[in-house]
């Protein structure tokens, strides 16, 4: 036969204090509420449990066994649920993350080491990948992505603000080659282009002429999934390449990329920390969706 197990949590308040209305007071209900759950138990275990008196209450044989028995496994689940409480309000544990290799702000050394030290009981496990899957299913508490490929139904802070992509090469290849005045022109340059996964096409080029978007595909004498490279590439003279503004910052201003194409490269909504839509979010989650809204991001262009 089952019994339910809050049954037992209630008798074991009456044993220990020994009166039906102080464990009433600890559960926050009445003396009789307290009263007509024993009973509820005496009658499904069909024995006795509590002795009545106007006076007092006390334990019968049966019921001295039963608490005897009862009571560490009840004070093990007092101590978990005191522990799991304690999550409630302290920002720890594991927090997974899946970003994006080209969200270059959330990304740096500032932000995460800040955010690292601002919260030392969460340990960051932070996967670098630009495959597109549920982060939910694999397991993983947020993500940073453009926000044109969030799915609808999670909820997406902004990171770092607008952002917008540009085309570059070295002053070397320039020279060489002269510089293309029109996205179309490109057909007629070396172009490093960037596909995210082995399995998928090069990526497209976007720009914009007049308020209209279009795409530009270009056939690359290199192809990699890895920005870094494709950086290192244009500097040594390798040919045009296309990405994010944050990524080419550091390298146009020491003058080893210059910017083509800028009057077709518009300004767009980038990049959003996103998680799923829960009522109760973890406190190491809240933590970070704070300190992203917090964070000075144009301060540290």
């Amino acid at each position: 036969m089952s019994h339910d197990l809050n049954m037992l949590s209630v008798f074991a308040l009456v044993a220990e204090e020994r009166s039906f209305r102080a464990a009433g007071e600890r559960l926050g209900v009445s003396r009789s509420a307290v009263s007509q759950t024993i009973r509820r138990l005496e009658e499904s275990l069909g024995i006795a449990l509590v002795r009545r008196t106007t006076r007092s209450v006390s334990l019968t044989e049966a019921g001295e066994q039963l608490y005897e028995d009862v009571a560490p496994a009840i004070a093990g689940l007092r101590s978990a649920l005191s522990q799991t409480e304690q999550w409630r309000d302290r920002p720890r544990g594991l927090l997974r993350l899946a970003v994006s290799s080209i969200a270059e702000r959330f990304l740096s050394g500032p932000f995460l080491a800040g955010f690292a030290q601002a919260n030392p009981e969460i340990q960051l496990d932070i996967t670098v990948t630009d495959e597109e899957f549920d982060i939910v299913a694999e397991g993983y508490d947020a993500g940073v992505r453009l926000g044109e490929v969030i799915e609808q139904d999670m909820i997406a802070v902004p990171v770092a603000g607008d952002e917008r992509q540009l085309t570059v090469c070295s002053p070397a290849y320039r020279d060489r080659s002269g510089i293309p005045l029109h996205p179309a022109d490109l057909a007629g340059h070396r172009c490093i282009g960037w596909r995210p996964s082995p399995r998928s096409a090069p990526y497209r080029w976007e720009f914009a002429e007049d308020g209209k978007e279009f795409r530009v595909t270009v056939a690359p004498e290199i192809t990699t999934n890895d920005m870094a490279l494709m950086i290192k590439l244009a500097v040594a003279g390798a040919g045009i390449t296309f990405g994010m503004e944050e990524s080419f910052r550091p390298f146009v201003e020491r003058g080893e990329l210059v910017v083509l194409l800028e009057d077709y490269s518009p300004r767009f909504a980038g990049f959003y920390l996103y998680y799923p839509s829960r009522r109760n979010a973890a406190p190491k989650l809240r933590a970070l969706v704070e300190y992203v809204k917090q964070y000075k991001w144009q301060d540290r262009r």
